[in-house]
């Protein structure tokens, strides 16, 4: 060849020092982990690699972060009066006050007591607390990678960046993610068509602590829906039933200390450990009329949820008191997200309209948040707000001792998700459906 000739291109190569041809092989990289973390199909990828950085995470924290005592003595002295053969509950108390959860919570928390030598381990109760807090990661991507609706990249959000979800696991062993725990493996009960499981662990759940109450309402509109009066009936009886065996030994003690005692639904709380209305003077934080137009509110609003977002075939809502088989429709297994946004906008709008929260309240709806926010078809630019919403409410709880800034925020913040759950439109009942393995 010539001097000065040049010779023939090369196609496809990849020059030194990043030449030309390397280029598109660096656009496709990037591309591909942008998928990874935008569609919800990689969810299960994402959702390992966070559980294992979680386990560093939790194992950082107990090891450097000073744990703080707030209730883990109290639950301690509770079930240690039953260590000592106390079933009286009127007689069961701690240095907070008396004992005030169901059965569940005793019968779990002795384990504690016992595995923990009455309580005073506090390091090996830390470590169980943070395996609950991976068992609990787990059950909740299980969820999210059934419902196939919430990119990947959110799960950063609601998992290493949360310090008081972190504070409630594992340095302050509170008694809240036990209960949502339980709850959660009852939502993938459901999701697989387990409903007769699925209702004892819920009920288990409530007896660890009642706040999972607030997902009852959307829980009986499922059951109506899936299974007519007669089979709700049924599924209901499990739950009753699980109550009363689990409170069996406290009842035959003292049956009125008991019921009064473990499901007081008319509990006063203290003005100066709430989180959502602090900009209200005190007396009206503890007046019994503004209680009552909480519940009146409460109650409304789930109406309208459940008669105009939830319930959307052409049926009459009275359609649900019959047996599926008789209904206009086929009977079918319910969706993923016909199952998930019910209970999870049921749960969300109890939060709203709560008479207080307090700093360990946040786990009754921390894990549900991405899926609310998510779970309405939006355009992209939308991403950067509902972001910003998990930012907001994330920093009104972690400031300590709430404001009227925080409080407000955070309201503003709970009407704005609320507001988007009515005016989006609803999942389609056939999005995230599977064939059930098992029909009960």
């Amino acid at each position: 060849m010539a001097a000065g000739q040049a010779g023939p291109r090369r196609r496809g190569g990849s020059g030194p020092g990043g030449s030309p041809s390397g280029r598109p092989s660096l656009r496709r990289a990037w591309q591909e982990k942008r998928q990874v973390l935008l569609e919800p199909r990689y969810t299960p990828l994402v959702a390992a690699c966070l559980c294992l950085a979680e386990a560093g995470v939790s194992q950082w924290v107990i090891q450097r972060v000073a744990y703080t005592e707030i209730d883990w003595k109290a639950y301690m002295d509770e079930v240690e009066g039953v260590v000592n053969g106390t079933l009286d509950y009127t007689q069961l108390k701690g240095d907070t006050g008396p004992l005030v959860y169901p059965a569940g919570f005793v019968y779990i928390f002795l384990g504690l007591y016992y595995a923990t030598s009455g309580g005073t381990n506090i390091r090996l109760a830390q470590y169980l607390f943070a395996g609950l807090y991976l068992t609990t990661l787990l059950l909740v991507f299980r969820i999210y990678s059934r419902t196939n609706k919430v990119p990947p990249y959110v799960f950063f959000f609601m998992c290493c960046a949360s310090y008081r979800i972190h504070s409630i696991f594992v340095l302050r062993l509170f008694n809240d993610p036990v209960a949502m725990a339980i709850l959660f493996l009852a939502v993938n009960l459901f999701l697989e068509d387990r409903w007769s499981w699925g209702c004892f662990c819920y009920s288990l759940a409530v007896s660890v602590k009642m706040n999972i109450l607030l997902f009852a309402p959307g829980l009986l509109f499922l059951l109506l829906l899936r299974f007519g009066l007669p089979g709700t009936l049924r599924k209901l009886a499990i739950c009753a039933l699980l109550q009363v065996g689990l409170g069996l030994p406290f009842l035959l003690a003292n049956p009125v200390g008991y019921l009064t005692r473990s499901f007081d639904l008319g509990r006063q709380f203290l003005f100066q450990w709430t989180v959502n209305w602090r900009f209200l003077p005190e007396e009206v934080f503890q007046h019994r009329a503004f209680h009552t137009g909480l519940l009146v509110a409460h109650l409304t609003v789930l109406g309208l949820f459940a008669l105009n977002r939830w319930h959307r075939s052409g049926e009459s809502v009275w359609s649900l008191l019959k047996d599926p088989a008789k209904r206009k429709s086929p009977p079918q297994p319910l969706s993923a997200n016909q199952i998930v946004y019910a209970l999870f906008t049921s749960n969300f709008i109890g939060v709203c309209f709560s008479r207080s929260l307090h700093y360990q309240f946040y786990v009754w709806y921390f894990h549900t948040l991405p899926y609310l926010l998510w779970c309405m078809p939006a355009q992209k630019p939308a991403h950067l707000l509902k972001v910003l919403l998990l930012g907001l409410i994330e920093l009104s709880w972690n400031t300590y001792p709430s404001t009227v800034y925080s409080s407000v925020s955070l309201h503003l913040c709970h009407g704005v998700i609320l507001a988007q759950l009515w005016y989006g439109t609803a999942s389609s009942p056939e999005e995230g459906r599977r064939p059930s393995k098992k029909v009960e």
